[in-house]
């Protein structure tokens, strides 16, 4: 078996967690942030493996009303991943008002490609058009739930797609998923609340899915799970942005 710790490609975390206990965790977490707020203080973090976002989520009032590009921009400046951003048409916030949020966003994006982790419920097409209108490299579809020909829409524009456990008891839809463009998820502490274990980091679960539905060897898979952040780290040229520990361990693959 591989000795590459675990991927986790989206999951919620206290951006005043301590140290130690994000160590303790023996997992390259990528930590979402819901407002540009929280993402300031993310950002002045400089934790071992785990990579800080830069968020707006289109579910929060505060957040995509106080949304401004310039400070975003700013803020980009200082990571690697961008997260979590989106549409959702359950929202209480007008869709207008997340579209042109959501849109500021990828013009930022279009100049500074960043790993970026993007929300869809209810409103798969709607996001695909802004991802394509805006020609932007990078994106990762959190929870997917598209149809079979929006996703076929979503591979075309070059999106990745992080899955977690709970969206992976659905075979039929993981295996419209190419398993080059695939990478675990967590969704802590949402999409990972039917696993035993149920933490940041802690993919396991559904990687083993991932290997049965997909038909990839399990002893093989985590390093293609490794392979793919590379491949999307090239894609959007972010390797200097990353902790010492992540880079060291993409120089290994």
């Amino acid at each position: 078996m591989t000795s590459l710790p675990p991927l986790d490609l989206h999951a919620h975390v206290n951006v005043d967690i301590d140290p130690l206990d994000l160590r303790a965790l023996h997992s390259v977490v990528f930590a979402v942030t819901r407002s540009l707020e929280e993402a300031e203080r993310a950002v002045c973090r400089s934790d071992d493996a785990t990579v800080w976002g830069v968020g707006a989520h289109p579910s929060l009032c505060s957040a995509v009303n106080d949304f401004s590009p310039q400070v975003f921009s700013r803020l980009v400046k200082r990571t690697a991943f961008v997260g979590e951003l989106g549409l959702d048409a359950k929202s209480r916030v007008p869709m207008v008002r997340q579209r042109d949020t959501l849109r500021e966003a990828l013009a930022v994006l279009a100049e500074q490609p960043r790993i970026t982790s993007v929300h869809s419920y209810g409103a798969c097409e709607h996001v695909l058009d802004e991802v394509e209108a805006a020609g932007v490299q990078g994106i990762v579809l959190h929870w997917w739930l598209g149809d079979e020909d929006a996703t076929r829409r979503a591979i075309d524009l070059g999106c990745w797609f992080s899955v977690n456990p709970s969206q992976a008891e659905n075979a039929e839809r993981l295996r419209l998923l190419p398993v080059d463009r695939v990478l675990p998820e967590t969704d802590h502490p949402f999409g990972d609340r039917r696993v035993r274990e149920s933490r940041p980091g802690c993919t396991e679960a559904v990687e083993e899915r991932i290997s049965v539905v997909l038909s990839h060897p399990r002893d093989q898979l985590r390093e293609k799970m490794w392979s793919n952040l590379q491949a999307l780290v090239s894609a959007t040229s972010t390797y200097s942005l990353l902790p010492r520990a992540v880079r060291a361990r993409l120089a290994t693959i």
